[in-house]
């Protein structure tokens, strides 16, 4: 990149990063989440809106080296895109709690197996000419359909509980216990789409086969054998990089399972996430806190910025399309997750409460329309229809739970129908919790 480059990108970050953060700040005050305010905020900076403006064009410089510019936006894009899986896998192992095994498997898999399997077999009635992307590969198409129905957000909901002061209850263990059975069942499935994606215009069958059955083999290693390695590695006093320098070691580790994905031709944003999940936070828990502050105060909202940045609102953006998969992922996960948790013994305003929290699609359901685009399965009003769903699906959990517990009504209000009855008496779970 030529030197009369360099400072107008370092401009644009500054300001995409500062206005990330002010308006992702404003967000939060407004008790909604944080990733709001960051995609906005690139949606203010992109060609839609201050893009049209000839003098910002021209104080950014947006032409000159446009290319080398490109490829240095897109690293910082690949690597909070990596880093938010990374961190995300490491949090869903901290948050899974086997306390509630009973209720969390109804909840998972009817709330997550029903909406998935309703809208595999949807989705052949639906036009799917108007969603598919480049690649022209259907099976992919329906696959990632399906898990945009499904998938629940861990960064986003875990969020709103915090803010909500209600992330150590039962309610949100539930939620939570949910949402990581999820990710990892729905990463595996988009790593295996990914892959029918990519094979799917060259050797069809036996190509594509050998290439999910990469995946699999890869998620089996990531999940098993890779965990307990590193686990001894991680301890072992000949360990001079750990002992050292723990943060590089938690780096490198991350950055392994992302190049061995690479040479396998695996998803590597499924590798980030199953890195995480391998990692000891009893002997690394520290050198991950450093990489979460450092990776949330500059690559995450960057990466967030840049979806924003890179929504097409011309003549492509279709309203009726938005409105249609909204409505229809939400009705189809709203009843089913309802119907897991009356199954698992709920009722009343605690089945309401359940769904509309794991309605939630947020940084997931982003990532799930970044990968789906970048690998051309979907078009890009389907990439812009996923993002928004995943924004909009958030502040409607976000807004709800505020609702509920502003009015003094209690999230869970009694233990589920035929659960064992703990010895304490429960409280039930207001703003007070």
């Amino acid at each position: 990149m030529p030197s009369n480059a360099i400072a107008p990108l370092i401009l644009f970050l500054v300001i995409l990063l500062t206005l990330a953060q002010l308006l992702g700040y404003l967000f939060v005050r407004l008790r909604q989440p944080r990733v709001i305010g960051e995609i906005l905020a690139g949606v203010l900076l992109g060609p839609f809106v201050l893009g049209k403006w000839e003098a910002y064009s021209h104080l950014l410089q947006l032409d000159v080296a446009a290319e080398p510019k490109k490829a240095a936006l897109d690293l910082i894009y690949y690597m909070g895109l990596l880093l938010l899986m990374f961190l995300s896998g490491a949090e869903t192992k901290a948050l899974f709690h086997p306390d509630e095994r009973k209720q969390i498997g109804w909840l998972a898999s009817v709330g997550t197996l029903l909406p998935f399997a309703l809208m595999l077999l949807l989705a052949p009635l639906l036009p799917l000419s108007w969603f598919i992307g480049i690649k022209d590969s259907r099976i992919a198409l329906v696959l990632v359909m399906s898990i945009a129905v499904a998938v629940t957000s861990i960064p986003v909901i875990s969020r709103i509980f915090f803010d909500l002061k209600i992330l150590h209850t039962r309610f949100a263990r539930l939620v939570l216990g949910v949402a990581v059975l999820e990710d990892i069942a729905l990463w595996a499935v988009l790593a295996i789409a990914t892959a029918a994606a990519a094979e799917s215009s060259a050797l069809p069958q036996k190509k594509i086969a050998l290439h999910i059955g990469l995946t699999l083999l890869y998620l089996l290693f990531g999940l098993t054998l890779a965990p307990r390695a590193l686990k001894r590695i991680s301890k072992s006093r000949f360990n001079l990089l750990a002992n050292n320098s723990p943060v590089t070691f938690t780096l490198l580790i991350g950055f392994g399972y992302v190049a061995v994905a690479g040479l396998m031709d695996v998803n590597l944003v499924f590798a980030a996430f199953l890195a995480g999940f391998a990692i000891s936070r009893k002997r690394l828990g520290e050198a991950l806190e450093t990489i979460s502050r450092f990776s949330f105060a500059f690559f995450i909202p960057a990466y967030f910025a840049l979806v924003g940045y890179s929504l097409i609102f011309d003549k492509t953006f279709s309203f009726s399309m938005l409105l249609t998969f909204l409505l229809g992922a939400c009705v189809l996960k709203l009843l089913a997750v309802a119907l897991g948790a009356v199954f698992a013994g709920f009722r009343g305003l605690d089945v309401i409460n359940l769904a509309v929290a794991t309605n939630a699609r947020g940084g997931p359901g982003i990532v799930l329309a970044s990968v789906a685009y970048e690998a051309g399965i979907i078009s890009a009003a389907f990439y812009t229809t996923l993002v928004l769903v995943a924004v909009l699906t958030s502040q409607l959990a976000g807004a709800w739970l505020e609702f509920v517990l502003r009015r003094g009504l209690p999230l869970l209000a009694a233990q589920p129908i035929g659960a064992e009855i703990p010895s304490t008496k429960h409280v039930p779970e207001t703003l007070a919790s």
